[in-house]
Parts: C-alpha cells; sequence; structure tokens
C-alpha cells in the first residue's frame, strides 16, 4: 500500500514538469547568424524608424512615373501663370497650393513636388549603381590582395594609395567638360543617361579602394582559418577557396560597408549636380534643385528648404540605418 502511494506521488510530482521542459527546449532552438542580427534589428527602434523611412524614399523614386500620373504634372511642365512679372510665384510660401503641394519653382514655374520626386529617383539610381559596382570591384580586388599576399599585396595596396591620394573633386572638375565635350558639342543636348552613366563610372574609379582595404584586411585573417587549410589541402583551387569558402564570412562587413556607402554617393552626386558639372538639364536632381534655389533665398526660402530637407533626410536615414545594422551583425562593436 505504502510502496503503491510513493508511486502515486512520484508521478503526480513528475507530470508537470513535462510542459516545462518541452517549453525550455523551443526557447534554445539554435539560430543562424543571420537570423540573430534580424531579431537585434528588429528591438533597434533607430534601425526601425530610419528602415521605414528608406523604405518611403525608395517606394517614392520607383514609383515616381505612377506619382506623376495620380499628381497630373510632369517634372518638365511650366505654370508660368503661377508667376508675376518677376518670375516669382504667387500666393503663399512659394505658390503652395492643393494643385501644388510645395509649390512652383521661380522663373521656370514647375512644380516642385514632381520636380522632387523624380530628383529622388536620379539620386537614388545613380547611388544604388555606383554603390554596387563599387562593392563588386573593391571586393574582387581586395579578396584577391589578403588571399596571394605577397608582391600582388603589395602592388595592390601601393595603387589603392595612389587612388586615396589623388583629389577627387579636382579630377571631376577637370574630367567631367572634357569627357562631355568629346561626345557633344556646344549646341547639343545631351543624352538623358550620358551625365548619369559618366558619373557612375567616376564614382566606382575612385570609391573601390575603401571596400578593397576592409575586405583585404579580413581575408589576411580568415585565410590561415583550419576550412581555408582543409579546402587547400583537399585540392581546392583558387576560385573554389575565394568563392566558396573565403567571400561567404564576408558578407556581413560588405552589406555595412554598402548600407554606408550609398549615402555617400548620394552626397557626392548632389554636390557635383550642385557645382554645376553633374546631372543636367532637363533631368532632375535634387543637387540641382538646390542649386537652383540659391538665388531666391530670401525671396522664396521654402524653395531652398524643401531639397535641403529632402537630402538631408534621405542621407540620414541611410546613415542611421547603416550604423544600425553594423551593430546588429557585430554586437561587440557597441561595447
Amino acid at each position: 500500500m505504502s510502496e503503491q502511494r510513493i508511486g502515486t506521488g512520484l508521478d503526480i510530482a513528475a507530470a508537470p514538469t513535462e510542459p516545462v521542459l518541452a517549453e525550455t527546449a523551443k526557447q534554445f532552438v539554435g539560430r543562424s547568424p543571420g537570423q540573430l542580427a534580424w531579431f537585434r534589428l528588429k528591438r533597434d527602434r533607430t534601425a526601425m524608424i530610419s528602415g521605414g523611412g528608406l523604405i518611403f524614399f525608395i517606394l517614392l523614386a520607383a514609383a515616381a512615373p505612377l506619382v506623376e500620373w495620380l499628381y497630373g504634372k510632369g517634372p518638365l511642365e511650366r505654370f508660368t501663370q503661377l508667376l508675376d512679372r518677376n518670375g516669382n510665384p504667387l500666393g503663399y510660401a512659394g505658390g503652395m497650393s492643393p494643385d501644388h503641394w510645395l509649390g512652383v519653382q521661380p522663373r521656370l514655374g514647375r512644380d516642385i513636388f514632381i520636380q522632387l520626386v523624380y530628383g529622388l529617383r536620379t539620386s537614388l539610381m545613380v547611388a544604388f549603381v555606383a554603390a554596387l559596382l563599387t562593392i563588386t570591384l573593391g571586393v574582387l580586388i581586395g579578396i584577391l590582395a589578403g588571399y596571394l599576399g605577397g608582391k600582388v599585396d603589395a602592388a595592390i595596396t601601393w595603387f589603392i594609395d595612389l587612388t586615396l591620394a589623388f583629389p577627387f573633386y579636382i579630377f571631376c572638375f577637370a574630367f567631367v567638360p572634357i569627357a562631355a565635350a568629346q561626345f557633344y558639342g556646344p549646341r547639343d543636348q545631351e543624352a538623358a543617361w550620358f551625365r548619369p552613366l559618366l558619373l557612375v563610372l567616376i564614382f566606382a574609379l575612385f570609391n573601390w579602394t575603401y571596400t578593397a582595404r576592409l575586405v583585404r584586411g579580413q581575408v589576411l585573417s580568415l585565410r590561415e582559418r583550419e576550412f581555408v587549410e582543409a579546402a587547400r589541402a583537399s585540392g581546392a583551387g583558387l576560385g573554389h577557396v575565394l568563392f566558396r569558402q573565403l567571400l561567404p564570412n564576408l558578407w556581413a562587413p560588405i552589406l555595412v560597408v554598402f548600407s554606408l556607402n550609398v549615402p555617400s554617393l548620394i552626397t557626392a552626386e548632389a554636390a557635383l549636380s550642385f557645382l554645376g558639372i553633374g546631372i543636367v538639364e532637363p533631368t532632375p536632381d535634387l543637387g540641382r534643385l538646390i542649386s537652383d534655389s540659391i538665388p531666391y533665398v530670401r525671396g522664396d526660402p521654402a524653395f531652398t528648404l524643401t531639397g535641403g530637407i529632402a537630402l538631408f533626410l534621405l542621407v540620414l536615414s541611410f546613415n542611421l540605418f547603416g550604423d544600425s545594422l553594423r551593430d546588429a551583425l557585430d554586437p561587440k562593436s557597441t561595447r
């Protein structure tokens, strides 16, 4: 009788522990590094807010033709009836109204809102394409320099230092007008794709060095790891070691560099357009929109603030998201 009571007591005591063990097992399910980074990123309020801003700007730029159709006004349309005799917009705050949400451009009479939308599209397109080319070139050169070492590494490092020492903006001032003059005469209208393509090539030519130096430093520490030694011992070729063994371990720093590279390229493109050697008429652009607003700072400050605030928020969103992404991929960087 006592044995039966003891056995029953043990059964009763052991029964509640089974769901607890199951729940504990669920909590300790393994997660990949990508899942852990995404979990940390979702908990970062700055990342969520800046990421939401980026999604808004990218969707607005990608849907520019749809926005034009819904808005009912094109980027090159002129509304000169809304200007006075001096070319200044009629009405309040630069001609803001239900028909023209951000007013109209002085002297030209173009709608500023649709100019802003297409300007975002131009800036993001140039920056993203240039960043992709930059990352690709930098990764290829950096991974070769870090893995091969020796004379190859010394030559590539010397060339990187030489490129970094070259004055970027002085080169642009000298090269862009000469390149444009080689294809177009003084009275010829440049094709809409010419200046964006030229800027992309210039950015890729100068900006790959930062990615290459970062990748080279990472590869120098990875090439002596056991998995690389095992791949070499098994007879794996150079391409297999570089792109199957080393490259998958570099995705985190490459992703961070890309997210921080895009805003710097947006700023550089806007600066060149502001100085008159970037995107030219009739292609809308944020830098040129700000440049066109400078003569009207006193009479129409809303025109200047519109382009400046849009560029500031775009670059700030990219920078904040890039910092949050770096912290999510490398939690030790915050300590």
